[in-house]
């Protein structure tokens, strides 16, 4: 799947409301080529995609968020829901959990957020990263819900092979059994932040209360995983979507600004539910 940077293109002269002499002064190349780019005699090259996608990302253009609502208004019917994937490098041919990397928060799986911003975010430190907008419609399949709570930290810490010293406990056997017959997964999105904070609560130094309340403190929107090629194929494929370098900065710094008051949230969440709950020992013991 390619970009749509002619239809993009024609988006960008619509908006600002320019002729194609003037894109072509802004941009930096000349009337003619821009004229072949809108009537389909000559391709884009990288370098001139990547000139048009900073350039309207400058102006204030956010068409990645115009396409989402577009895409909500006009291609989202009932029992549908709007998916974005972060990728480093992009998808080629078909999508396979077979081939996705273990240790993930759920294991092996095709993860997707809610949030446009959050799925941009994850991958915004990669050059080559795009953002895919897609649509899932999960009628007649089995799904598990998680919250922001014990199961979920403790799956989450499983996965991410925080648990091999409590593997044989009953909690964490019948927690992995749950998933049996399971399609697909939604649930609470971890980063790194959260890992350290799960980490905390495996290593004993605060009890399950505790780390919960941290956690929600820095709750980043629920995560879509899929777990068997039946959910998968249930997938569509809706866009391939381009992410400038300005547009990546954006969303890192967005979240940057939220990190201090996070933080602040979790020293206190450690402080006010001290003592309250249990530990990691006294759960899987």
């Amino acid at each position: 799947m390619e970009y749509q940077v002619y239809q993009d293109l024609e988006s960008i002269i619509e908006i600002l409301e320019i002729t194609q002499e003037e894109l072509a002064r802004d941009i930096g190349v000349s009337r003619v080529t821009v004229n072949n780019w809108h009537s389909g005699k000559a391709a884009m090259n990288d370098s001139n995609i990547k000139l048009l996608y900073e350039y309207a990302f400058q102006k204030g253009i956010r068409l990645n968020k115009i396409k989402e609502q577009f895409y909500i208004e006009d291609y989202i019917k009932e029992g549908e829901i709007l998916l974005f994937h972060g990728s480093k490098k992009g998808i080629e041919g078909r999508i396979d959990v077979c081939h996705s990397k273990r240790i993930n928060d759920f294991g092996k799986g095709f993860y997707c957020g809610e949030s446009l911003e959050q799925s941009a975010m994850f991958v915004a430190t990669y050059p080559d990263s795009s953002l895919y907008m897609l649509k899932f419609n999960g009628e007649g399949l089995n799904k598990r819900v998680f919250y922001v709570d014990r199961d979920w930290m403790l799956m989450v810490a499983y996965f991410r092979g925080g648990l091999k010293e409590y593997e044989n406990s009953e909690v964490i056997k019948q927690l992995i059994e749950a998933n049996a017959g399971i399609d697909y997964i939604v649930a609470p999105i971890a980063d790194n932040r959260m890992f350290e904070i799960i980490d905390s609560f495996i290593d004993g130094e605060i009890t399950d209360v505790q780390c919960r309340h941290c956690l929600s403190a820095t709750n980043l929107g629920s995560q879509y995983v899929f777990i068997t090629q039946k959910a998968v194929d249930r997938i569509t494929l809706l866009e391939k979507c381009y992410l400038a370098g300005a547009e990546k900065e954006f969303y890192l710094t967005s979240r940057q600004e939220g990190f201090k008051m996070n933080q602040d949230k979790v020293k206190l969440a450690r402080k006010q539910y001290r003592n309250q709950g249990k530990y990691i020992e006294d759960i899987l013991k």
